[in-house]
């Protein structure tokens, strides 16, 4: 990826009918658009993140230029595409058509996939996958169309995590692949500090009591945790305390309540680093939710 990489939606908002329809936020940088388009060719260079595409309406017209065969199209309604992070891609559309995308940084993928799966980050390799026949996906993406066009933040967070968890299982998404591996924690170091983490997400965490529990110094516990987990410990506890406050926020707890149960140092805290992450600040977020409960978080 280079420094002037850019999301595929970026990309798409230059074409000159391409117009976006639903838009929402869902968190640590993910995304789902609704996007209908025509009359254009375009191509993708080093995107940033990956995207996962699914046609709702149309797709005939579309083409992929650098593929040959049945995986150059073109597309149907309910064609799922995978383009990976830094995997150029050009396309060829003629009809107008309309699709959603699901936009995900490299490190909220693997974190979602080390967290959800309990495996290396490293398993997952995401494939540059064109036109692939996904029964199982059409209902979570239909459902995620819906709640993008709407702008339903919560209904779309469910969608987006029913489908991850089932791209988390399937090889053909390369997900869990058999690789060697080396460096990294070991699975049962892994675990081990894992457990200890979400243990201890209410108190202070500290690094070198986390790279003792690895048996490893703290500067090879950093590297070693990042390569196994997708994301630094930093980050990692942070996300956990933000999911944990999610799920809390649904409680009926005071908002100072639920900051001190998660980790942070202050209600003002807890607000900043949850609005950064998820768009939202705790009490937004909490009004959203309603009577309702929270997407099942990972």
């Amino acid at each position: 990826m280079t420094d002037q990489s850019l999301p595929i939606s970026a990309y798409l908002a230059r074409a000159p009918h391409a117009r976006r329809l639903g838009h929402v936020e869902l968190g640590f940088g993910c995304s789902a658009t609704v996007w209908q388009n025509r009359d254009a060719r375009i191509r993708y260079d080093d995107p940033q993140g990956h995207t996962l595409s699914f046609y709702t309406r149309g797709g005939g017209g579309t083409r992929r230029l650098d593929r040959d065969g049945d995986a150059a199209g073109p597309g149907w309604p309910g064609a799922v595409c995978l383009m990976p992070q830094g995997q150029a891609s050009e396309w060829q559309i003629g009809a107008s058509f309309e699709f959603v995308h699901l936009h995900l940084p490299d490190e909220a993928l693997r974190r979602s996939f080390a967290s959800t799966c309990d495996r290396d980050a490293r398993l997952l390799q995401p494939a540059d996958l064109t036109y692939v026949e996904a029964p199982a996906l059409a209902a979570p993406f239909r459902a995620l169309h819906d709640a993008t066009r709407a702008g339903a933040r919560l209904a779309a967070e469910g969608a987006m995590h029913d489908i991850l968890g089932l791209v988390f299982t399937d090889r053909r998404y390369g997900a869990g692949l058999r690789l060697p591996l080396t460096g990294g924690l070991a699975p049962r170091r892994r675990r081990l500090v894992l457990d200890h983490i979400e243990a201890h997400l209410a108190g202070p965490l500290h690094l070198h009591d986390l790279a003792a529990l690895a048996g490893l110094s703290p500067f090879h516990f950093q590297r070693s945790f990042r390569a196994s987990c997708g994301v630094s410990p930093h980050r990692w506890i942070a996300a956990r305390r933000i999911e944990r406050a999610r799920r809390l926020l649904g409680s009926g707890a005071p908002l100072a309540r639920i900051a001190l149960d998660c980790g942070f140092d202050s209600q003002s805290h807890f607000t900043r680093v949850f609005k950064a992450a998820m768009g939202l600040t705790p009490g937004g977020y909490r009004a959203a939710l309603g009577g309702a409960r929270p997407p099942r978080a990972t």
